[in-house]
């Protein structure tokens, strides 16, 4: 068995960090999402420019997005900040205080100064962050992993190095009873039917089809061809010459397990093992749904050397080649290019890379942690009202 120190929820997750936040629900008090933060060592600011002048279907979208994020395992504390009346962050603070979990919301409005909301953003925070201080953690088994799966840059040796051997941790946690999420709905053009030959049942591989024809059908609306446009011009730089090629690498971090179900953007799971969300391949956009969907640690391959990481998740990063890894060694925490030039099996790596998780899951820093690489974005499906 194998095993992580972990802190667990009045939900019943539990998380791999125990962090303490700062979340606004609209773009205008994003600069004052930033600033509240700085007033309190430790914590964290998300910031966003979302959650105005939206269609419903945004609304709904950047609604999963905040509550999956302020109510995330690893989170300890969230403060959420607003503006005006019947503002989304009364709602999220209702429904993540029902849960159990520590938050707050202060809304700007004309009744108080901002100076005044200010210092009573400072005062709570302050208190959170006494309070996370003082959490316990407790051992948790592997089992209650959820590992979100993405890609940034891919090159030619994505599909052969650090894909297959993500692919290869992935069938080894699910095995042990954890749970890991492909992304990228973009990202499976062109190789759909086999991900979909692989479903548990018929309605879940219909669901997958659906969704990727789903995604095809606003692009086109839009004027865009994805297969047309993959690979994009980086991929190429990086030797990717067809859309096929480069979904048959993608794919490959799914490894080889059952499709067990397909969820929504920033949805969380519910069911156990290999997963698909429907996120868009922008890197930023598609980490934050797979966090939002309960993601404790992402896995990251890339040929480029993205640095693309997540406020509140660990993102360990995976180069596909020894010479990225060689010239960005501060922001690549593994070397799958050793499949190449040291003759290690994908299985070697993928051991590797489960072993990294396990310490990862135990308090050890990302690269992309210590560099407070903390991007955060979420999907729009619609234009600005």
């Amino acid at each position: 068995m194998k095993f992580f120190k972990g802190y667990r929820r009045s939900d019943g997750s539990i998380g791999v960090r125990n962090h303490v936040i700062v979340i606004n629900t609209v773009g205008e008090v994003a600069s004052l999402t930033k600033k509240v933060a700085q007033m309190v060592p430790g914590v964290i600011p998300i910031v966003h420019q979302a959650g105005q002048s939206q269609s419903l279907e945004d609304i709904e979208q950047t609604m999963n997005a905040l509550l999956g994020t302020a109510g995330h395992a690893n989170v300890s504390g969230a403060l959420i900040l607003g503006m005006g009346q019947d503002d989304t962050a009364e709602e999220i603070v209702k429904v993540l205080k029902n849960k159990g979990r520590h938050v707050h919301s202060i809304n700007f409005n004309k009744t108080q100064s901002i100076s005044e909301a200010l210092r009573e953003g400072k005062l709570w925070l302050e208190n959170a962050k006494e309070r996370s201080e003082n959490e316990p953690t407790e051992m948790a088994d592997v089992s209650e992993l959820i590992i979100g799966l993405e890609c940034g840059g891919s090159d030619a040796w994505s599909g052969i190095t650090a894909n297959p051997a993500i692919g290869a941790f992935s069938d080894s946690i699910v095995k042990d009873g954890g749970t890991s999420i492909l992304a990228e709905t973009t990202e499976a053009v062109g190789t759909e039917h086999i991900l979909a030959r692989r479903a548990v049942n018929e309605a879940v591989g219909q669901k997958f089809l659906d969704i990727v024809k789903r995604y095809e059908e606003r692009a086109w609306a839009a004027g865009e061809n994805i297969r047309s446009a993959n690979p994009s011009p980086g991929n190429k730089v990086g030797g990717l010459t067809t859309l096929e090629e480069k979904s048959l690498g993608c794919i490959k971090k799914g490894g080889n397990s059952t499709l067990m179900e397909v969820i929504d953007y920033a949805q969380r799971p519910t069911e156990k093992g290999f997963i698909f969300m429907d996120t868009p391949g922008y890197d930023v956009e598609s980490v934050a749904g797979l966090v939002a969907g309960g993601s404790q640690i992402v896995l990251f391959s890339t040929g480029k050397g993205s640095p693309t990481g997540s406020p509140i998740a660990p993102v360990i990063k995976i180069g596909t080649n020894s010479k990225l890894y060689q010239n960005m060694p501060e922001h690549i925490d593994i070397n799958a290019g050793k499949i190449i030039d040291s003759y290690l099996s994908i299985e070697d790596i993928g051991k590797e890379i489960y072993e990294k998780v396990i310490s990862v899951a135990n308090g050890e820093v990302t690269s992309s942690e210590k560099h407070k690489n903390q991007e955060f974005s979420i999907w729009r499906l619609a234009e600005t009202m």
